[in-house]
């Protein structure tokens, strides 16, 4: 007859030993020290590549900072200037007209970006038939080159071109890029061609969050399409309008791909941005100084339209 050893029960938790109730940890550590020591050596391992992202990506900017109270040219000498350039810069007209047309696409391109990102990801949030393939084509600008769009849309808004022929009927037609009423908002047609697909993307990531019980609801209740979007969808896309407005505001004050691709600042400086007239000043006249000082201004006037932007819609309750 054989019989069964039944094993003794563990002892109490006070009785074992202290690296059986520590999990196999060396004595005098715990889960909050052993976290902090992974953490250094993570950091450790991490501190090269940090190291080059903060010399490569700030480095230059701050350079770009000091450079503008200078007056630097190819030559090689530094010179203090002080608030010179600045000066220079406030009282210079082209200056204050590449400001305005910063301005005017801006106005006229981030408003229509954010809208257009909208109201596609409102249109294919929903699988249906053919809806990755539409997700597909709209995405498609985003990765075509500014360079290549610009000399076919410089091509399309030509006197000849495809634009032309349909908006004679309107009163509209010849090339809009030698108008200077039309130049900017025909860049303004090929920005936002070129930038509404990336937004429709994270926007249709934010729709994954909004309840659908929600919705649901609210279309039981006999609430129309309006008032769902109004009442149950918007208020959760807010923080990321936010971002999209803060990013396409940033792409449109830095427009320069398309302005010397389609028109070189013209006709009459009627597209000249200024980031274009950065480029004129630091790689044209070579008066690296001034081109700093553009930069800064540049700078400071996004951060602020950022703050602006904060306030008025990316604050949460």
């Amino acid at each position: 007859m054989t019989t069964t050893r039944i094993a003794p029960p563990p002892p109490p938790a006070a009785d074992r030993p202290d690296d059986a109730r520590r999990g196999g940890r060396p004595p005098g550590l715990t889960k909050r020290v052993l976290a902090r020591r992974e953490a250094r050596i993570g950091l450790f391992f991490v501190l090269p590549a940090f190291l080059l992202f903060l010399a490569f990506r700030f480095g230059p900017a701050i350079a770009g900072v000091g450079l503008s109270f200078f007056d630097y040219d190819i030559s090689g000498e530094l010179d203090w200037e002080g608030l010179k350039n600045f000066q220079r810069m406030l009282a210079d007209p082209t200056f204050w007209q590449a400001l305005g047309v910063t301005l005017a696409y801006s106005v006229l391109a981030v408003p229509i970006s954010v809208a257009l990102s909208v109201a596609m990801a409102l249109g294919v949030r929903r699988a249906f038939r053919g809806s990755r393939f539409f997700r597909s084509v709209f995405f498609l600008p985003v990765i075509t080159s500014l360079v290549l769009a610009g000399a076919i849309f410089k091509w399309i808004f030509s006197t000849d071109g495809p634009w032309s022929a349909l908006m004679t009927p309107l009163g509209l037609g010849g090339s809009w890029l030698n108008s200077a009423v039309l130049v900017v908002p025909a860049l303004v047609v090929v920005g936002v061609w070129s930038r509404f697909g990336y937004g429709m993307l994270i926007v249709i990531a934010a729709l994954q969050d909004v309840p659908r019980e929600h919705e649901e609801a609210a279309l039981m209740d006999g609430a129309g399409a309006g008032k769902r979007f109004r009442y149950i969808v918007l208020p959760h896309l807010k923080p990321t309008l936010f971002f999209l407005a803060v990013i396409e505001t940033t792409s449109s004050f830095q427009v320069f791909d398309l302005v010397y691709v389609m028109t070189q600042g013209g006709p009459a400086h009627a597209s000249y941005s200024l980031v274009y007239m950065l480029y004129d000043q630091g790689f044209k006249y070579s008066d690296y100084g001034y081109a700093a000082a553009i930069g800064v201004a540049l700078f400071v006037m996004t951060l602020v339209v950022a703050l602006i932007q904060r306030r008025l819609i990316g604050r949460q309750k």
